[in-house]
């Protein structure tokens, strides 16, 4: 008779019993799945919840198995949620740009001339090392390979070219 009742998962003292010795265990899986502590924690809640909603139909050997499954799935659907959050989001920027202040663009466009007239007014030397770290995204290493220098002179290049930038745009 103690075997069977054991195994009973509805059991309060079973289920809180096998609770305290797994949720911290559950909520840590899933921190590490997800990378947030708040929703971590809410789906070990809610996985023990529907444990204790079909504690009748899930043994107490198989509880730990169950409550994994269910949190990883909880897991898995949110991630999937947050995917279409973000392809909608993605999708419908356009949205948010018609609203935007007449004024705020003005200024961006302002800014962005001003910043080219600076680009352009660099000296050759200086606009070439800049343009080919700050929009070819290269290592200061492969443009002095490239403009055969040394990785001290793009240095120096880019240094100069980002004081000339600064005193032009503050202007």
């Amino acid at each position: 008779m103690p075997n069977k009742n054991q195994s009973n998962t509805c059991d309060e003292i079973i289920f809180s019993s096998f609770f305290k010795s797994h949720v911290k265990a559950l909520r840590n899986f899933l921190f590490y799945k997800f990378g947030n502590m708040g929703q971590a924690e809410d789906l070990a809640q809610e996985a023990f919840l529907k444990l204790w909603q079909n504690c009748s139909s899930v043994s107490i050997e198989k509880a730990k198995s169950y409550i994994y499954t269910i949190a990883n799935n909880s897991c898995l659907n949110e991630i999937a949620h947050q995917k279409v959050v973000l392809r909608y989001e993605k999708n419908f920027t356009w949205l948010h740009k018609t609203n935007e202040n007449p004024e705020y663009i003005l200024e961006e466009k302002q800014f962005q001339f001003k910043l080219l007239k600076a680009i352009e007014n660099l000296n050759e030397k200086q606009r070439i090392a800049f343009l080919m770290h700050r929009i070819d995204a290269k290592k200061y290493s492969e443009i002095a390979l490239e403009l055969d220098i040394s990785v001290k002179a793009v240095e120096k290049r880019i240094h100069l070219a980002l004081v000339s930038l600064r005193k032009e745009i503050d202007l």
